[in-house]
């Protein structure tokens, strides 16, 4: 139900066009997203990420119709926690909340061991390890100081890599057409008999749902849009429609350049080195446009976080002493923000250890030297993306479920409209979900049954008050 404020209250203006939110979309995601993943896509699937991105997006579509839809039921927010709580049922919206947390926890985690492998490519003195914690102190100094990333840089930003990967278009092409080595095949990017399994094309597929991870974002603009109940379903799957398509072209001149046969020196930073091999100076520059893109993404998502963890403790959903505190002079949730700080820092290396004895046997003396090596690995990124994955696919499919109930379930007419992309998201993300590495489903497993423990306990069995898990909003 719509309500009616005064004329003299203030209002957001509907200022928004379709064109400004498709922009926005694609700005939050990023046009240099499947670039960061580019080897560990590559490694999971031996190659076929070209055909792991489409099917992604195929997926991503289907859930961006019911984003779409939820959102014109719920103007106001813009939560897969709201929808299914409110069309499913508390429970289901609780277990849906603590996925997000998983994943809002696991994106700064994720971007302060990309930004530290990319940082040890420049400064190879320089161990690994000691960028984690170079970057997860800076992220943390920064969000207590309360500095906000305006509109205009992240449209310079924007501009910034739309630049690189049209450099990175020119150079492949002259590289691809012009420059003497062995034939090319074409097709097999998409398909490779040699290297193709089922197995390895859907755990690649569960990974490269990251590229398209923020495309939601689109509904939290409900209430600033023109004709929201049209242009954020629109919108939403247009956004992922264009980021599906440059990410595919990205990825399929990368794999042309440089074949899923050849191993990568850090699987981390891949794409800059296929970058260097079309033209040696784009190396350094896909490297350091890289390096921003996820350091802005890491210092964002760490204020993302600290704010739902805010928001959860002024509820009472955790100790409010602690995460309810606001601090007088920035304004900013610090005891939150240096929590995610520390838990940033101390996962990046506990992911480095668990995904380092993935290729050290268990039976291998630790000594320093492979310490070190563990510790300058590239496959913690890999798991901790899909370990963010876990927990996003799960919140996919709970608002392709909501959607499913309240336009097909629950209407007096049913139309297959309403039916086939709920249905069709939910099956999709289901089957990218059970597709997850053993170790992701160990860990998220672990973290939802911690969870629902917790969500049972605070709530007297799911009968209380339901816990609270929508960003707080800002204050001017």
């Amino acid at each position: 139900m719509e309500t009616h404020s005064s004329p003299s209250a203030p209002r957001l203006r509907r200022t928004l066009t379709l064109w400004d939110l498709i922009l926005y979309g694609v700005i939050v995601i990023q046009p240099v997203a499947p670039m960061s993943v580019f080897g560990v896509l590559s490694d999971r699937g031996r190659g076929h990420v070209v055909t792991a991105i489409l099917i992604a997006m195929v997926a991503m579509l289907f859930t961006a119709i019911s984003y779409g839809r939820m959102a014109r039921a719920y103007p106001s927010a813009g939560s897969a926690f709201t929808y299914v709580a409110h069309e499913v049922n508390p429970a289901a919206g609780y277990v849906t909340g603590w996925s997000m947390v998983m994943d809002y926890m696991l994106n700064p985690l994720i971007c302060t061991v990309w930004c530290a492998g990319q940082a040890h490519q420049f400064a190879p003195g320089v161990p690994s390890w000691i960028w984690k914690i170079f970057f997860g102190i800076v992220f943390t100094l920064l969000n207590l100081r309360g500095i906000k990333t305006s509109a205009r840089i992240n449209s310079a930003m924007a501009l910034l890599m739309g630049m690189v990967v049209v450099a990175v278009f020119v150079a492949a092409a002259h590289y691809i057409f012009a420059a003497p080595h062995a034939p090319v095949s074409y097709l097999t990017p998409f398909y490779d008999r040699n290297t193709f399994n089922w197995g390895n094309l859907f755990g690649c597929t569960s990974i490269a749902v990251l590229t398209y991870i923020g495309f939601d974002g689109i509904s939290t603009l409900s209430e600033e849009a023109e004709n929201p109940r049209r242009n954020i379903l629109l919108a939403t799957v247009l956004t992922c429609l264009v980021i599906g398509v440059l990410s595919a072209v990205e990825v399929y001149v990368a794999q042309l350049i440089w074949p899923a046969t050849e191993p990568f020196p850090d699987v981390n930073t891949a794409y800059s080195y296929v970058a260097g091999r079309a033209w040696q100076p784009l190396f350094p520059v896909v490297g350091f446009t890289l390096l921003l893109a996820n350091f802005g993404s890491g210092f964002g998502a760490q204020i993302g976080a600290a704010r739902l963890l805010y928001g959860m403790g002024r509820s009472n959903a955790l100790p409010k002493s602690f995460f309810g505190a606001v601090d007088p002079k920035s304004h900013v949730p610090r005891n939150s923000v240096i929590f995610v700080g520390v838990v940033a820092v101390v996962g990046a290396f506990l992911l480095e250890i668990v995904a380092g004895y993935k290729t050290y046997a268990l039976g291998t003396h630790l000594t320093w030297d492979t310490f070190t090596r563990i510790m300058n690995g590239g496959e913690a990124y890999g798991l901790g993306a899909e370990m963010l994955n876990f927990g996003a696919l799960i919140a996919f499919m709970g608002v392709n479920l909501a959607a499913l109930l309240r336009y097909f379930v629950r209407a007096e007419t049913k139309k297959l409209g309403y039916l086939l992309p709920p249905v069709l998201g939910f099956l999709i993300c289901l089957g990218l979900w059970l597709n997850l590495s053993k170790p992701a489903k160990i860990v998220g497993a672990i973290w939802m049954a911690v969870g629902i423990i917790f969500g049972a306990i605070k709530t007297r069995g799911f009968r209380g008050n339901l816990i609270d898990f929508e960003l707080p909003p800002e204050e001017a």
